[in-house]
């Protein structure tokens, strides 16, 4: 297998920078031209290391390392269907069921299972591979925008919460674990990842403490940045916003030299202050002269005026916010470099200042084994939502021969992803809908299209047409003593508000003639949130990356009018239903223009780290 390419532990001349360059993307080049190669020595690799692992005893694989027994023996599958795994493991069970080496912690996902967020295995030397990964991006970048490595990046990263399984492993998101690791706190010297953050400042678990020190270092350092960025487009955003309601105590710190007393993390008013050393009061008054004008457009270039690009995630639902990024960037390029998850970092995009839209990403064929499902949709000119299959715990034997290998994708094609990784995933669908966009020499380049059966999306929460549903029905319950019913819906992702929040549209049935109180709606909006996953309950009460959900109330008939411009648009009458989900610019203003009152969530739902069962053993 090629070998991947080494950090240098040591401060390198600029000679030593183009070498290091020149590995990674003669790396890149070895292992997209040997790709079906390189993906059967890693099958293999996975399946004679992990030869007597329970799962695949069970499956009858009986030590075959070859992928055509794998594939006639190994079922494909979704989380469900490891879930009893997994939670043997959660509960301390450290016999070898998934993975022969230890799993070290569960890195939690974005998506849910039964409200929870999905607990996903990994192990310690999977953190090199996303390290390689991660390698790979600036190398790449170079080719496009020269002389990075002459200045520094502020990105606004972030950790969130941990907790721990019963059976005392940790349990958190990928992004948390490689923060705290030692491949990122204690990374060898590297002009690329040159941060305005400190360290201390990003492994600060106070999101305000830790928002206010990295924003203030950004400012004291603004002529030494060159890239700007954060993870997701919502995140990056949602810094500029606290920048216009904070500016003024950032200003003053930085006038007089002092930290605000607010920030009470000594680690991190240690580090702020080795920046912050120095009263500066024309920067003050030169960022002041800038937040102060009545408009910020452009303030990123005006502020940090040297920033070649924005660094985000601006594919599947964050395109929702490039108008916005568009905004305060004067249209710098907007780049994703990268494509990952919970279960596996995937790959890297090669044309970093394409347009968001065209953005592709070509998989990195060392980093699982890959394959992927024939998926077909169904859209009526953007009035309902992408359709996919609904998925089930197992593929039939006849869906399970679709399935193609890495090289054999076809151009044009719609595939859901499915990975066997090192860390115990084997034939798991991830639920990434992929479109293949072109090839890097045998690796094929995909196009992010969509989260499967996903409508709802803020930030990192995801939420389903099956869960918005159940909440609803939740909800309509507080309207029963008023003799009303719900008798159609849909919903909408309003990223006009920062953070951005749920609208659900709701056309009543009213029987009775007892008026319904505000407080009787704002009940409804605080049972919906209640009945939604971990993630966006996470997101609306610890990360405050969600805003309180709204209801709007609209007059009678808008869902008939809903379908009388679907049907003008293309929509067969036959097939119509109600979307439970509108993007479409027309359909939120159809809509928005029929609101007879709106109201929204009176305060936070309840949420805890962990899962709720470990929650509730932990009380009993």
């Amino acid at each position: 297998m090629p070998e991947a390419p080494k950090n240098s532990s040591k401060q390198t001349e600029h000679y030593n920078l183009e070498e290091k360059n020149t590995k990674a993307l003669e790396f890149i080049e070895d292992v997209t031209s040997n790709a079906d190669e390189v993906q059967k020595r890693v099958l293999a690799e996975i399946l004679a290391r992990n030869a007597h692992v329970e799962y695949l005893r069970r499956h009858g694989l009986n030590g075959r390392t070859d992928r055509e027994t794998f594939k006639k023996v190994a079922p494909v599958i979704s989380y469900e269907d490891i879930q009893p795994d997994i939670s043997r493991i959660a509960n301390g069970d450290t016999s070898q069921i998934l993975c022969s080496k230890p799993i070290s912690e569960f890195l939690t996902s974005s998506g849910t299972s039964g409200g929870e967020r999905k607990l996903m295995p990994t192990i310690q030397e999977e953190m090199g591979r996303r390290s390689l990964l991660y390698s790979l991006l600036m190398p790449v970048m170079s080719q496009f925008i020269p002389d990075l490595e002459k200045g520094k990046g502020m990105y606004f990263l972030f950790i969130k919460s941990e907790s721990k399984t019963p059976g005392g492993l940790v349990a958190r998101p990928v992004l948390t674990s490689y923060y705290k690791s030692s491949h990122f706190t204690e990374r060898p010297y590297d002009p690329y990842t040159n941060y305005t953050s400190p360290n201390e400042t990003i492994l600060c678990s106070d999101s305000y403490q830790s928002m206010y020190s990295q924003l203030l270092c950004g400012l004291c350092q603004h002529m030494e940045v060159l890239r700007v960025g954060a993870v997701f487009a919502s995140g990056f955003i949602r810094a500029i916003r606290f920048l216009e309601k904070h500016w003024r105590l950032l200003c003053n710190d930085i006038r007089t030299g002092t930290l605000n007393a607010q920030i009470t993390d000594p680690a991190v008013r240690d580090a702020v202050g080795r920046i912050l050393s120095r009263a500066d009061p024309k920067l003050a008054d030169f960022v002041e002269t800038e937040c102060r004008k009545e408009s910020w457009q452009g303030i990123i270039t005006r502020i940090w005026p040297n920033t070649k690009y924005v660094d985000v995630i601006v594919t599947g639902t964050m395109s929702q916010y490039i108008p916005t990024l568009d905004y305060y960037s004067n249209g710098l390029p907007l780049v994703c470099t990268m494509y990952a998850s919970s279960e596996c970092y995937f790959g890297v995009n090669l044309n970093p200042l394409c347009k968001p839209s065209e953005v592709s990403y070509t998989l990195i064929p060392t980093m699982a084994y890959f394959e992927f499902l024939p998926v077909h949709r169904n859209n009526f000119n953007g009035v309902t939502a992408n359709s996919l299959p609904v998925p089930k715990s197992q593929l039939s034997e006849n869906e399970q021969l679709e399935l193609v290998d890495l090289v054999d994708v076809k151009l044009g094609q719609e595939y859901e992803l499915v990975v066997t990784t090192y860390a115990g995933l084997y034939r798991y669908r991830v639920g990434d809908v992929l479109r293949v966009d072109g090839f890097k020499n045998k690796a094929p380049q995909f196009n992010f299209i969509c989260r499967k059966n996903v409508v709802l999306s803020i930030d990192s929460d995801k939420t389903d047409e099956v869960e918005l549903q159940n909440a609803v029905k939740n909800a309509v319950h507080h309207l029963v003593p008023f003799d009303a019913n719900v008798s159609e819906y849909t919903s909408y992702a309003d990223t006009t508000t920062i953070p951005g929040h749920y609208v659900l549209y709701w056309e009543l049935s009213l029987k009775g003639s007892t008026p319904i109180p505000p407080s009787v709606f704002e009940d409804c909006c605080l049972t919906i949130e209640e009945s939604l996953n971990s993630v966006y309950r996470q997101g609306r009460v610890s990360d405050k990356s969600i805003g309180p959900l709204e209801i709007k109330i609209v007059e009678t008939s808008t869902f008939d009018k809903l379908m009388d411009y679907a049907i003008s648009l293309g929509a067969s009458i036959n097939q119509y239903k109600t979307p439970r989900c509108v993007k479409f610019a027309p359909i939120v203003e159809l809509l928005n223009s029929r609101v007879v009152s709106k109201y929204f969530s009176p305060k936070c739902p309840k949420w805890v780290p962990g899962h709720k069962e470990w929650c509730n053993n932990h009380e009993q």
